[in-house]
């Protein structure tokens, strides 16, 4: 699935393979738990996440990997802690298997977008 044309998350995560749903519904919790009163949309084929407006956090089940899209802000900020874990790239964060995807440190940068986010209104 490059892009879906799912009209909602809930349709996006149905059309998702058993081996990659339930990281994908894992990302989708955090996204929800973390970024709480931001919008949650189909945008470009794959769920986005942000106050009224264009997302500001997406992700994305791609043929060979699971996308995780929080910005070059995002990317810069942690990369040390993505070094060696994921593949990079601009403003992308790509896990090739699954049980790869670090989901604390995937929380840790949706709190700091958040926090980024608000500060600058």
């Amino acid at each position: 699935m490059v892009q879906s044309k799912a009209v909602s998350v809930d349709v996006f995560l149905a059309e998702v393979g058993d081996d990659r749903r339930p990281a994908l519904e894992r990302l989708r919790a955090l996204c929800r738990e973390e970024l709480a009163g931001w919008d949650e949309g189909m945008t470009y084929g794959m769920p986005g996440y942000g106050p009224p407006g264009p997302p500001v956090i997406c992700f994305n089940n791609q043929k060979q990997y699971v996308a995780f899209y929080a910005g070059q802000t995002a990317v810069t900020r942690f990369a040390d802690r993505l070094a060696g874990a994921a593949d990079c790239g601009k403003g992308c964060i790509r896990y090739r298997r699954p049980a790869a995807i670090d989901f604390d440190l995937v929380r840790d940068i949706l709190r700091d977008v958040r926090a980024r986010h608000e500060v600058a209104g």
